[in-house]
């Protein structure tokens, strides 16, 4: 007891001087605290850059949070329903969705916000309207720029406050502080006039002259449209923003007696198919282009075969149903075994050795490969053959010239021998390179060579992805017979089902150029190079 009562007064003690000497205590800390803060050393360093990052961060979080709320708007174009809605964006441009049947693309601008369309549904009494009443088609286009405008106007404005708004909101979630707040709402402000004024600085009002469909093929010549040499003291935009809108009407209204595709009268529509190699797939593919498209003429540009033996001539049988006329010329993989088989078909026309036929409207004139190499190889002087081959073509282009009987398309398989026509005819035709190109020529020949329609044949699944099949239609004007447009096509290759339909417009038949009245294309006499060949033996 003595112990314990002896113990009681010493931590008394104790506790008193801790309370004592508590504020000495705290002095000492805040001395060293300001010691330390006066080294800089010790001082933590700001991260101005982690900061302004963060900020960014946030404004473009709450911004894209403002659209998905209530960045969109509801507008009636013609007599379809549609929903306008800006969507963050890299390349920008224009999506116009025509559920179920696909979706067009269209290079309107460049800017990080990009506009989306979908069209909802079609209104019932407006196209009823159209329909009963055709006058009124002529004062579409007035009405689809003014709804357009309109729905565009009141989609910017709300967008600008939807972004505003969620910037400011989510900056004030994550600081809590009204000022940083406002900071996020005040650079959301900034980032989306700057995106508006790049729009409106990049704007291209032609990208209705070329738009890019994927959905269904069957409903691609519908939306896509006809193409026709474009007249440029009409306004482009309006005029094409109205025929979109028809089309899609056409398309919607099954009932009414607007029919889903009229082509062009004055255009000649050439399919252009090449490296079909034993795909019996192509056929049917080749059916439906033909029909859907309203197809004048086919031109295949070669290797339609695999090894070119007699045991596959039966695989060419098909062509006969086709509903077109046949252009044919041997490629590398074709032999003379199948091109003597299909001379006997019906509807075909086999050209070689500069042979020139007329079809369809269109003066043809073509070779055939100088090489048979069914397994894949390259023989020594190919590439001279090749050109020679070319020079003998070239020479019987100059000499149809010289009758008074000019061709307007030449046809060879290799794209080597192709490019020795240049300036003796507007455009040649080729394959064997299994992938899509274009490409003006030195003297002014216009060089389109084709994909494989057959997506390689049995060569499709030898890559990490199967090759796409292609193919593509050429509009010709029927007086110039020149090239006007032409639609690219591809279509997913082995196992897959998409399809992809862009229109190009050459140059010199796009808006502000100077339109020619005799069309585009190199003058034959013209040309400054001299032949390398003799001329080929008499048709």
């Amino acid at each position: 007891m003595a112990r314990v009562s002896a113990a009681v007064p010493h931590a008394l003690a104790e506790v008193m001087n801790s309370i004592r000497n508590a504020p000495r205590a705290l002095v000492r800390r805040h001395r060293a605290s300001r010691r330390a803060a006066a080294t800089p050393g010790l001082t933590p360093r700001s991260r101005p850059w982690t900061r302004a990052f963060g900020l960014v961060a946030v404004v473009l979080l709450g911004a894209w949070l403002g659209l998905l709320v209530v960045g969109d708007v509801r507008v009636p174009v013609g007599p379809m329903n549609t929903t306008m809605t800006l969507r963050p964006s890299i390349s920008g441009g224009t999506k116009i969705n025509v559920s179920p049947l696909g979706a067009l693309q269209l290079d309107s601008h460049v800017a990080p916000v990009r506009l989306d369309v979908n069209v909802d549904q079609l209104d019932p009494d407006r196209a009823q309207a159209l329909v009963d009443h055709p006058e009124r088609l002529s004062g579409l286009q007035d009405e689809v720029a003014q709804d357009v405008e309109h729905g565009t106007l009141d989609l910017a404005v709300r967008s600008c406050v939807a972004v505003v708004s969620g910037a400011t909101a989510l900056g004030l979630v994550v600081y809590r502080r009204p000022r940083r707040a406002l900071a996020a709402g005040g650079l959301a402000l900034t980032l989306l006039v700057a995106s508006g004024g790049t729009a409106y600085a990049t704007w291209n009002p032609d990208s209705v002259l070329e738009p890019r469909f994927s959905g269904l093929l069957s409903s691609a010549p519908s939306l896509v449209g006809d193409a026709r040499s474009i007249v440029t003291e009409f306004d482009v935009y309006q005029k094409e923003l109205a025929r979109l809108v028809t089309n899609v009407t056409k398309l919607y209204d099954v009932t009414s007696t607007l029919p889903a595709y009229q082509p062009d009268p004055t255009t000649i529509r050439v399919l252009h198919v090449s490296d079909i190699h034993l795909n019996p797939a192509s056929w049917k593919i080749i059916a439906s282009l033909v029909e859907q498209y309203k197809v004048d003429v086919i031109v295949d540009s070669g290797d339609t075969m695999d090894h070119g033996t007699a045991a596959e001539n039966g695989f060419l049988d098909p062509i006969e149903d086709l509903d077109a006329p046949y252009v044919w010329v041997r490629g590398n993989h074709d032999s003379r075994v199948t091109q003597k088989y299909l001379e006997g078909l019906k509807n075909v026309h086999v050209l070689d050795d500069g042979r020139a036929r007329t079809v369809a409207g269109l003066r043809f004139a073509g070779i055939g490969d100088p090489q048979y190499t069914p397994d894949r190889s390259k023989s020594d002087g190919a590439e001279a053959s090749q050109e020679l081959a070319g020079a003998r073509l070239a020479s019987a282009l100059r000499d149809q010239h010289a009758a008074g009987t000019p061709v307007d398309v030449a046809v060879a398989h290799e794209p080597s021998a192709a490019r020795e026509v240049d300036g003796e005819v507007p455009l040649v035709l080729a394959g064997h390179l299994h992938r899509e190109d274009m490409e003006v020529m030195k003297y002014g020949t216009r060089l389109r060579i084709e994909g494989s329609t057959g997506g390689s044949g049995l060569r499709a699944v030898e890559g990490e992805y199967p090759d796409p099949i292609q193919a593509s239609i050429l509009y010709f004007d029927r007086d110039s017979r020149r090239l006007q447009a032409w639609d690219e096509i591809k279509l997913g290759g082995l196992g897959l089902t998409t399809a992809e339909v862009s229109r190009h417009l050459p140059k010199e038949n796009q808006p502000g150029a100077t339109p020619s009245p005799t069309g585009t294309g190199p003058s034959p006499t013209g040309r400054s190079r001299t032949p390398t060949a003799p001329s080929p033996a008499s048709p």
